[in-house]
């Protein structure tokens, strides 16, 4: 029987992993660990200088715990504390709101893939796109998760028959808030999918402090993420690698080479 880990950066109580786990458990035997508390915006963030704490939940029937710790712990604890092998297959998800663009890198769900991508385990990073009012909730609303259990399944079962190709790593899937009829579509990552701004403000004791937040980009180059779950409002599946190397010839960089006289 094939054995799944499904983690995720919202944390055990989100509903996102319930139905991720839900989704699964008849393609294997699927093992949940998940951060006790909401972990988002921490990409690879790893608990080198503090224990992990780790307790069994109660899940639907299902092995599930919670971790005192991020989405990448979640992933080693998994692998090394709870099921002391590699599983078949890797779950990050799926979370409430989208993960696209380069700016991937700094999401809990998007990191626990590409850690399980770089522990040899064939991943998928699942997000559904939604309003800040809604992910940033502590109490998460209802949210309709039934088209991306569809989607992952079919991407699940997918991977588990055929595994990735060759060169890709993990697969990156976006879900819009109200998909059209035009089905999936493979996509590059954009740019950017939100502007970066601070806001300055004074504490009690007339201290400043910065809260950083920025606003949603609404559109980019056809073909990317971005363009496509927000314009098109299709579903996007990103194709990743872990090799960051810029895709240029090596030979034009040599000049780094000489810098250091």
């Amino acid at each position: 029987m094939k054995t799944i880990l499904v983690v995720n950066d919202d944390g055990i109580n989100s509903p996102g992993i319930r139905a991720a786990a839900e989704g699964a458990k008849d393609l294997g035997k699927v093992i949940v660990v998940a951060p006790a508390v909401q972990q988002s915006g921490v990409g690879r963030s790893m608990s080198l200088f503090t224990p992990v704490g780790i307790s069994k939940v109660r899940m639907d029937r299902l092995d599930a715990y919670s971790i005192d710790g991020t989405p990448v712990d979640a992933v080693i604890v998994g692998m090394y504390g709870v099921l002391k092998r590699a599983p078949d297959l890797l779950i990050s998800g799926i979370n409430i709101g989208e993960n696209m663009s380069s700016e991937a890198t700094t999401s809990g769900t998007v990191g626990a893939a590409l850690e399980g991508a770089s522990q040899g385990i064939p991943s998928i990073a699942i997000s559904i796109q939604a309003s800040s009012e809604i992910k940033f909730e502590a109490v998460q609303p209802e949210v309709d998760f039934s088209l991306a259990v569809r989607v992952l399944r079919g991407a699940a079962m997918h991977v588990l028959r055929e595994g990735l190709p060759k060169g890709v790593d993990l697969l990156n899937i976006n879900i819009p808030e109200r998909a059209g009829g035009e089905g999936i579509k493979v996509t590059r990552l954009a740019r950017r999918m939100y502007t970066t701004k601070v806001q300055e403000r004074l504490d009690p004791r007339g201290r400043p402090y910065f809260w950083i937040d920025g606003d949603a980009i609404y559109d980019a180059e056809e073909d990317t993420d971005v363009h496509t779950v927000r314009r098109e409002n299709r579903i996007s599946v990103t194709p990743l690698s872990l090799d960051f190397t810029a895709p240029v010839p090596l030979e034009r960089m040599k000049g780094l080479e000489g810098i250091l006289r």
